[in-house]
């Protein structure tokens, strides 16, 4: 997934010479509204791998954005891709280590994801948001070449390289703001998350049903309706 802010940045802060013959892997590769692959194979990679957890358009490899390093190896891959991603997981920071670990020392991560005040979309979740303070102290341990606000709407972009004395930070105490609690939180259980989700599902057919009955009511008038209920 990547909107079009995704795009530019990649273009602006990706360099040519960065791809070009190197190995990539875009984790959380579902194109479901754009994506970078076409932008990154024209520059040339020795291989562009693309991991979701189900079968879909730019998904080579079926695998979850928690077993990367585990599937691949350690240290596998120049350049690290994750757009939009962040935000529908629910252990980040499992992903956030399989993201820094999956990428070789000298390695490019880019990613993509959404802040507070971004609207609730589930795919198939949606828990956490992002701000610049967070991207800063979790990749702390990496060196940040480019951070940056999404322009158009809630998000943070960020360019980090890994070092030559890359150790991974432990972010065991951090706190992310989660969508789910409505507060900031250093984790949530899949059961709290599930039970959201169904409440938000049931909210909205709620809506719809009543948007309908409004709508109904708009284009027969309240005259009409009672005849019907009347007869």
């Amino acid at each position: 997934m990547c909107n079009s802010n995704c795009i530019i940045f990649a273009i602006k802060h990706l360099t040519k010479e960065e791809v070009n013959g190197k190995k990539v892997i875009e984790i959380g590769s579902y194109d479901v509204n754009g994506s970078l692959r076409s932008i990154i194979e024209s520059w040339n990679p020795a291989e562009y791998v693309g991991v979701d957890i189900e079968k879909g358009p730019g998904v080579d490899i079926v695998c979850s954005a928690e077993d990367v390093v585990a599937h691949f190896g350690k240290e596998s891959f120049d350049v690290v891709i994750s757009t939009e991603l962040l935000e529908h997981v629910i252990n980040w920071r499992n992903v956030i280590s399989n993201i820094k670990n999956i990428c070789k020392l000298g390695g490019i991560m880019l990613v993509t994801t959404r802040s507070y005040g971004y609207c609730y979309h589930p795919f198939p979740y949606d828990v956490w948001r992002y701000e610049l303070s967070d991207m800063e102290y979790i990749f702390s341990d990496c060196i940040i070449e480019r951070l940056e606000k999404d322009s158009s709407q809630p998000g943070v972009l960020v360019k980090a390289k890994k070092g030559q004395d890359f150790v991974e930070k432990n972010l065991s105490n951090h706190k992310l703001y989660s969508i789910i609690t409505n507060k900031r939180v250093k984790e949530i259980d899949e059961n709290s998350v599930e039970d959201f989700q169904k409440k938000f599902l049931f909210e909205e057919l709620l809506n719809q049903k009543v948007r309908k009955v409004i709508s109904f009511v708009g284009k027969c008038g309240l005259s009409k309706i009672f005849r019907i209920l009347h007869d």
